[in-house]
């Protein structure tokens, strides 16, 4: 009997080819696609449903069963109300991962598992790897295109399940074959930008769902330089869109902390100033591949943000279940909201939120205690 895997289909290259691909090894595919988001953009077009279109023409090409399945109420719930709350926070979640977490990995999952598939399958460039009974998340091969950050957030039961068939392949490849088969994908260029959002004009879509309020920006050594559009509109390191140049020695200014109960926005002057760069950090909610904690201390690499590189780190865990993520080299630009993702050489340890920062120079703490 062939096993049956469905496959997340989202009308991209990836997991066209991920289709392709599946079936050519013998397995019996289902394509699924999941409609999380069904706002018009300003041009009045649901990319959704243009992507849906795709994807159903790649699945007719290939000759395997495609549907469509609707979790927006699972999203709203799940992924974008914790999206606003983090902004009300001051911070800068990473909704991609929170995605995986909740939809890909479990909402779809579980109805995959209602259909009686063997494995559920993602265009995703990644790898997993079956050790001892365990199973591991590794980079994808093609190290510019990675998405293991993305899934570091992710556990044993939603890996055992998957399947990742394009994770051994280059982007270039994976190109290459969708070309040489001729799918309706193969010259469609891939998406950009948070999956809800897509090319829209971020500033603008977040006001429609959050209240900004304008307030003074003020240098690291409290000098006032104009007025903020609203704090949810910056994120730690940002250097455009400020709106105060030509202020001071001339070099570009960066953000370098929020204080939400002033609606005060910090800057600092020029891209190496002490005030932009950290020592370590707390992060919090750790989840971990293995389902369980590594032996601590930990000494590993860290991504603070997808793309980043490595970074060499000692990890400590807290008494709170928090983890102290110290760095052998003062890091600029850290993010509270986003995720600290820990590896091992090849191997992703999992993933946990950056709540707060040391700072390098302990006069810019008060820039964190928010």
């Amino acid at each position: 009997m062939k096993k049956r895997v469905i496959l997340g289909m989202s009308g991209g290259v990836d997991s066209s080819v991920s289709a392709l691909l599946l079936k050519e090894a013998g397995y019996e595919v289902i394509g699924l696609f999941m409609k999380n988001w069904s706002e018009k953009d300003e041009f009045g077009v649901c990319t959704a449903t243009q992507d849906a279109e795709d994807a159903r023409r790649v699945a007719e090409q290939l000759d395997i069963p495609f549907y469509t399945i609707n979790f927006e109420k699972e999203y709203w719930n799940r992924v974008f109300t914790y999206f606003l709350n983090e902004y009300k926070k001051g911070r800068t979640p990473n909704p991609d991962v929170m995605c995986n977490q909740e939809i890909k990995f479990n909402a779809f999952l579980d109805y995959a598992l209602k259909l009686e598939a063997d494995y559920i399958a993602m265009g995703h460039y990644a790898q997993v790897e079956k050790r001892n009974g365990k199973y591991y998340l590794l980079r994808g091969k093609d190290k510019n295109k990675d998405q293991s950050y993305f899934l570091s957030r992710i556990g044993q039961r939603a890996l055992s399940k998957t399947l990742f068939p394009v994770g051994h392949l280059e982007k270039r490849e994976v190109r290459e074959i969708a070309e040489k088969y001729n799918l309706y994908t193969a010259k469609k260029k891939d998406s950009t930008g948070i999956c809800f959002i897509g090319e829209r004009d971020f500033d603008e879509f977040l006001d429609r769902y959050l209240l900004a309020k304008e307030g003074d920006i003020l240098s690291v050594d409290g000098q006032y330089l104009g007025k903020h559009k609203g704090l949810i509109h910056y994120t730690l390191g940002q250097r455009k869109g400020i709106g105060i140049g030509g202020i001071g020695t001339g070099e570009p200014w960066f953000v370098a902390g929020k204080d939400l109960k002033n609606n005060i926005l910090y800057v600092a002057q020029g891209e190496n100033h002490p005030a932009l760069y950290s020592i370590s950090l707390i992060s919090e909610e750790p989840s971990w591949i293995l389902d369980e904690p590594p032996k601590m201390p930990l000494e590993c690499t860290a991504k603070f943000r997808y793309r980043q590189k490595d970074i060499p780190v000692i990890v400590n865990m807290l008494n709170n279940g928090n983890l102290h993520i110290q760095y052998k080299e003062p890091v600029k630009a850290v993010t509270p909201g986003q995720v600290a993702v820990l590896y091992k050489g090849e191997v992703c340890l999992g993933g946990s939120i950056i709540k707060s920062l040391e700072p390098l120079d302990k006069k810019y703490q008060y820039l964190h205690n928010h």
